[in-house]
Order: C-alpha cells, then structure tokens, then sequence
C-alpha cells in the first residue's frame, strides 16, 4: 500500500514536470524505481516546457561552475608557478656551466665517431633544439664557459616545407644574436604533418643545429659530462 501511494505520488510529480532528481530528493526512491514507474509516462506541453527549462538551467549551472573551477585552476597554478620562478636567481657561472653540460647530455651529439674500427680523431660539437631558451642558453654556455668565440660557431637551420627560410633566419639571428654569415646551407627535413605525426604548424621555425668544429673543446664537454655523470653514482 505504501509503495502504492509513493508510485502514485511520484506520477503526480512526473506529471507536474519535475525531473526525476525532484522526485528523487523528495520522496527518497531510487531513481533506478522511478524510471521503470515513470519511463513511459506522456508528459503534458507544459510539463515538457518545465522540465526542459530545468535542464537548460541546470546545465547553465555546471557551465558555468565548471568554468569557475577552471579560472581557480589557472589561477592555483600561476602562482605556484611564479612562487617557483622566484627560487631562481641570478645564474652564476657554476650554475651555467650544470645547465649546459646537462643540456648536451640531453640534446647534443656525443657518440665518439669510429671509421674501420678506429677511433676518428676530429669531433664536432653539435646541440640540436627547437626551443628558443634552450638555443639562447646553450649558445651563452659555448661563450662564457667554454671560451668559444662566437666566430666559430656555425648554425644550420632544419625547416619543414612550409616554412619561410628567410623568416626562420630572421628568427634565429634574434634568438642567437649571430649574423647571416654563420648560416651554412639549410636542411630540408620532410614534414610530419602529412603523416599524420604532429600538427602542421607545431614547429614554425624548424629547428637549430649549433655547431662547433673543435676537437679539443668537444672533449672538454665530454670531460664536463664525465664530472656530471660521476655525481649520480
């Protein structure tokens, strides 16, 4: 009788447009019960107009927090970002000659070139990257730390077809603060955008080889790295 008069009452608020979270919230049955009592109940226009104002006011609702919820994100996130950036003073020469030695172990060619199973005894430094601070930080290192003379060093940009080579020289020649005279020829690489790789315009400047034709200080930076490695043992 009781399960009677809850079905009864939870038709009469069906009928009255209400959502079956109303009628949930205020008569305590399952909404897995009210769908089977109420899934084929016709609803009146205006209990269709009530209820599909109610959906359209709820999802206004989660929007709209959801929106809320984002901005804090950002917002948590900027400054845990900007608390971090502060623990970062000025770089002092140890602390350049760590970032440069370790950008290399990352990103610079270190294999030791071996012709009919000897050792060939002319090396190259050679760092490749896309990032403009990595370019700009690792260019300060070859000057300041290890004694590079900026004449020496040589750029090689690596662009994809769609990229204007005059534009991505321009680019480069800012980041690096070098001249058109230390490009050598450019290398053409084939675009991964047609495979379906990465987008077509994630890399617009391609990227940069910075070389180094010194023997001596490619095992100068070999020595760096030996000292780098011996600290994580």
């Amino acid at each position: 009788m009781h399960s009677r008069s809850n079905k009864e009452r939870a038709l009469h608020l069906r009928l009255q447009g209400k959502s079956y979270n109303e009628i949930h919230a205020e008569l305590k049955i399952p909404k897995s019960t009210l769908r089977v009592w109420l899934g084929d109940v016709v609803l009146s226009a205006l209990a269709r107009a009530r209820l599909s104002a109610r959906m359209k006011s709820g999802s206004f609702v989660l929007i709209k927090r959801n929106k809320m919820q984002t901005h804090s994100a950002r917002q948590r996130a900027h400054q845990v970002r900007t608390a971090a950036a502060k623990r970062i003073n000025s770089l002092d020469q140890q602390d350049l000659l760590l970032i440069g030695t370790v950008l290399y172990w990352a990103e610079g060619y270190k294999r030791i070139k071996v012709r009919d199973g000897r050792e060939i005894t002319s090396h190259v430094i050679s760092f490749v990257n896309s990032d403009a601070d990595m370019i700009r930080i690792f260019i300060r290192f070859l000057v300041e730390i290890l004694e590079i003379n900026p004449s020496s060093i040589r750029l090689v940009m690596r662009l994809y077809p769609h990229i204007n080579e005059r534009n991505a020289m321009r680019y480069w020649m800012n980041i690096t603060g070098l001249k058109e005279g230390h490009f050598w020829k450019s290398t053409n690489l084939v675009t991964g955008a047609s495979k379906g790789i990465r987008p077509f315009n994630r890399l617009p400047y391609g990227t940069l080889q910075v070389t180094v034709n010194s023997t001596p200080k490619f095992y100068e930076l070999m020595g760096l790295l030996d000292g780098v490695k011996s600290q994580t043992i």
